[in-house]
């Protein structure tokens, strides 16, 4: 058996092994990728652990130490209202507004990873605070990201045009923009109207506006309480894989805490360190958006500012990081940096153009793209597969400009997986709900996602014919 089919067989093996048995994916995935690639592939153990993500780990612990250090001081609270206050109360604005922000975060030239990773732990507050569901708040981050990502000035966008401009092919940025943001907004309505849209459209405004006291009642799809969500003491709840990890707006999970006082006036008042925090926030804004720092790193310095300024009140913040996702996603995504190395990608690309059939090779590609992506880099997955289209293309039986514009909704689309870097953030940072109810859900909306998406985008733009 080739190394190509032995590492697929294996990544099925451990998918099968951690579903039946109470062991973490990811440790299961450092495991395969040291077997698999110095057995089957003859690697080096460097070429290995080269291909462990460095900067996402940063970034997922950076993020979540941050954001855990602003959840026990108040500031995460303190957003919530003020974001609230700024829509004067209506529930159903919150989700769009949030898709908005995101989008136009990307769409101005902000990565993907970096504007979820901001965004996020804030979002995930609206909905532990206000009882929307965490699924629609966290999609609405997620897809919002995707929405924006191949405008001619992002990340995205650039590498896919000067991809297409070395692979001498005709492209438009607008078509391409466009397919992104359409897709990307239709699944978004969809989110809404599956995930609470409705509840929150009949419940019209907030029961009670800031400063005043929180409304009781039933909590919906796991949410804490309004106005008992952690502002300090976290709870342990079980992570992804079962194990039990602390819950925080960093650590994601239902929290028990001191009801804070919302019956004072003071409601959108800061306390001197919540403004420090909330400076801190801004400055890694202004850091990763403006001066293109990296965020991890930004977010890990920050947090250690704001521990240093006042250690008693952000004592216990490490412990809330949510380690058992930060191996889980690590350890998946090294493996999967293991079967690109070994040419896993590119054997199951030339089998599928091998096929001869325009129109059938056009819509696998787009499924290679978007299962491959929701595992890995989908910049790297772009730079592989568009070059990979070519001669599919050169036969010129389909429209250049529909077909790259397919396969980059496809392979951008699937993000919201929890094992690429926006899905994995939202698992780290999610509040309102038990991080292993919301993993488990993410990751079925991501498998049909993975399932749907390339199929929408090769039926409405490649198998028409109509974009040449």
């Amino acid at each position: 058996m080739s190394a190509e089919l032995l590492s697929i067989l294996a990544l099925i093996v451990m998918f099968v092994v951690a579903t039946l048995f109470p062991v973490n994916l990811g440790a299961l995935a450092l495991v395969g990728a040291f077997l698999v690639g110095t057995l089957a592939a003859g690697m080096e153990t460097d070429q290995i652990l080269d291909a462990f993500p460095g900067s996402l780990f940063v970034i997922l612990v950076g993020v979540t130490l941050l954001f855990a250090i602003a959840t026990n001081n108040g500031t995460v609270d303190w957003l919530v209202r003020a974001a609230v206050h700024l829509v004067r109360g209506r529930l159903a604005a919150i989700p769009p507004v949030v898709f908005v922000i995101s989008a136009l975060l990307t769409a101005v030239g902000a990565p993907a990873p970096a504007v979820a990773a901001i965004l996020a732990p804030i979002a995930f507050g609206f909905a532990a605070e206000y009882r929307i569901h965490a699924m629609l708040i966290g999609l609405m981050v997620a897809h919002g990201t995707q929405a924006g990502a191949f405008s001619p000035i992002s990340v995205l966008g650039g590498i896919v045009n000067g991809v297409t401009a070395d692979a001498n092919l005709p492209g438009n940025n607008l078509v391409l923009f466009l397919a992104s943001f359409a897709f990307n907004a239709a699944a978004a309505v969809v989110v809404f109207f599956v995930f609470g849209g409705r509840e929150l459209l009949r419940r019209g405004t907030l029961e009670s506006l800031p400063g005043a006291p929180a409304p009781s009642g039933a909590v919906s799809s796991g949410a804490a309480p309004s106005g008992a969500v952690s502002s300090g003491a976290a709870s342990s709840v079980a992570g992804p894989d079962g194990d039990e990890t602390s819950g925080a707006s960093g650590g994601g999970g239902v929290t028990t805490a001191t009801t804070r006082d919302t019956t004072t006036g003071g409601g959108l008042r800061l306390t001197p360190h919540q403004a420090l925090t909330l400076t801190g926030i801004v400055a890694l804004c202004v850091a990763v958006l403006v001066f293109k720092l990296d965020v991890g790193l930004t977010a890990v310095t920050v947090a250690v500012v704001l521990s240093l300024t006042s250690p008693k009140t952000n004592k216990g913040a490490v412990e809330r990081v949510a380690w058992p996702t930060v191996l889980l996603i690590c350890g998946v995504v090294t493996y999967v940096g293991v079967l690109q190395e070994i040419g896993t990608v590119d054997y199951v690309g030339s089998a599928v153009a091998a096929i001869g059939i325009p129109l059938l090779v056009a819509l696998l590609i787009c499924y290679v793209g978007g299962v491959v992506s929701a595992f890995a880099s989908t910049v790297g997955i772009l730079g592989a597969l568009v070059p990979l289209a070519v001669p599919l293309l050169s036969q010129g039986s389909l429209g250049p400009i529909a077909m790259i514009a397919a396969l980059s909704v496809s392979s951008a689309i699937v993000d919201v997986s929890p094992f690429s870097t926006t899905g994995a953030l939202l698992v780290a940072n999610v509040r309102g709900m038990a991080r292993d109810d919301f993993y488990r859900k993410l990751l079925a909306y991501g498998a049909v996602i993975v399932l749907v998406g390339p199929l929408a985008a090769w039926a409405v733009l490649v198998a028409p014919g109509w974009l040449g």
